[in-house]
């Protein structure tokens, strides 16, 4: 691959990078889309699993990004990014050829343990290389790459439903094997695209000290303006968590119906792609700090609302200022640990923001649950703004000094 980063025609070779890079994301997270929505929860049950093996299955994916995504960062900073990217194209070619030989649900954790690596590998080191690639407009092409997943994130689910409906009546699990057979080979182009992939070795170490992962750990963690960006990005999840689990039972008790739902949240996905290219090149060029404060609160206060809307305009108006919210923090987010993380531990970095914003996304809906439980919906939804409006504090302090 070429390593200019002028953007001053169409076909200019940073052009075909990063269409190369949100083509290969596009085709990752349209795969693993596929493999668990909506297919996994119906699979899962037709194997015989109850409610909770159910929940149990769906916690292993975030559980390995939770887990891998700090020490790949480390990795791809040392050993190079190339063999964590191709790492994770044989992941996301294989992955889905395993579920085709389950009859046990209780072998779906391994294998959805073993999926969600593909994902906690790919997403800090192509952060990690388009932020190197692209140091004066990295907000911009990193929000280009994030709309490009964001559509096969929309895409997967509708393709995936239409499998199921159209083999509906033929015998035992085969509309499901189908829908990973598919998986299986729209990771194909994934794992090609990750093998040609050039990188300049010079940049990386061929060893890998151990002390690396403490130093790296210790570097990220020690300095402020990171741990504050990263709390940010917690917040963000934590609340998009929150809402992608409780938002459409709480429509469901309002009367609004499964159908209005989908249009909610299909008007959501589709801000936040069509917006991400914007507000990237927007964080390329005003203060990354108050980008990312001033979208924690829109998306605070657009959660808080909801439980006071009288209609379905409304909820999706509220919805839509949700999504601008994260898109508007999250885009500056990656970009702001690139400019201030250190140029070799720039992987690390990413890696550590990934994982961090995987403990927001899953203990959101966990976290919610409980007070839902307890004190109602109302309450439910004010803890993601109470949280958001401290983290903006927090960050406001953490990040008030330029210099790291």
């Amino acid at each position: 691959m070429l390593h200019s980063s002028g953007l001053t025609g169409p076909f200019t070779p940073s052009r075909r990078m990063i269409f190369y890079f949100s083509l290969l994301g596009f085709f990752a997270i349209f795969s693993t889309t596929i493999s668990k929505n909506p297919v996994l929860p119906l699979f899962t049950q037709a194997l015989g699993a109850d409610d909770t093996i159910i929940g149990l299955i769906a916690a292993f994916s975030p559980l390995a990004g939770i887990l891998f995504s700090f020490p790949v960062g480390v990795l791809s900073d040392h050993l190079g990014r190339k063999r964590l990217l191709i790492t994770a194209g044989a992941v996301f070619l294989l992955a889905p050829l395993l579920y085709l030989f389950i009859t046990n649900p209780l072998w779906l954790i391994p294998v959805r343990f073993f999926h969600g690596t593909a994902t906690a590998i790919l997403g800090p080191v192509i952060s990690a290389v388009i932020a190197e690639r692209f140091p004066e407009n990295k907000g911009e092409m990193l929000g280009q790459y994030s709309s490009a997943t964001l559509i096969g994130r929309t895409i997967a689910p509708l393709a995936g439903g239409i499998i199921i409906s159209f083999f509906v009546f033929s015998p035992g699990l085969l509309p499901f094997r189908l829908v990973y057979a598919a998986a299986a080979l729209t990771a194909v182009p994934v794992f090609i695209m990750t093998l040609v992939y050039r990188e300049d070795r010079s940049a990386h170490l061929n060893v890998l000290p151990f002390a690396a992962f403490r130093e790296s750990f210790v570097q990220f963690f020690s300095n402020p303006r990171l741990r504050g960006t990263a709390c940010a990005d917690m917040a963000t999840y934590f609340a998009y968590g929150a809402l992608e689990t409780f938002l459409p039972l709480f429509l469901f008790s309002r009367g609004i119906g499964a159908y209005e739902t989908g249009i909610i949240f299909a008007v959501q996905v589709l801000v936040i792609a069509a917006t991400k290219p914007f507000f990237g090149m927007m964080a390329d060029i005003i203060d990354k700090r108050i980008q990312i404060g001033a979208g924690l609160v829109i998306t605070g206060c657009a959660v808080a609302v909801i439980p006071l809307l009288p209609s379905f305009g409304m909820f999706l108006l509220a919805s839509s200022m949700f999504g601008i919210g994260i898109s508007f923090s999250t885009v500056a987010t990656s970009a702001y640990v690139a400019d201030i993380a250190k140029k070799e531990q720039i992987g690390a970095s990413m890696g550590a923001l990934s994982s961090i914003m995987d403990i927001g996304q899953t203990s959101g809906p966990l976290v919610t649950g409980i007070i839902i439980t307890a004190a109602g919906y109302t309450t439910g939804f004010l803890t993601s703004f109470l949280l958001a409006l401290a983290v903006t504090v927090v960050f406001a302090v953490s990040v008030r000094n330029r210099a790291a």
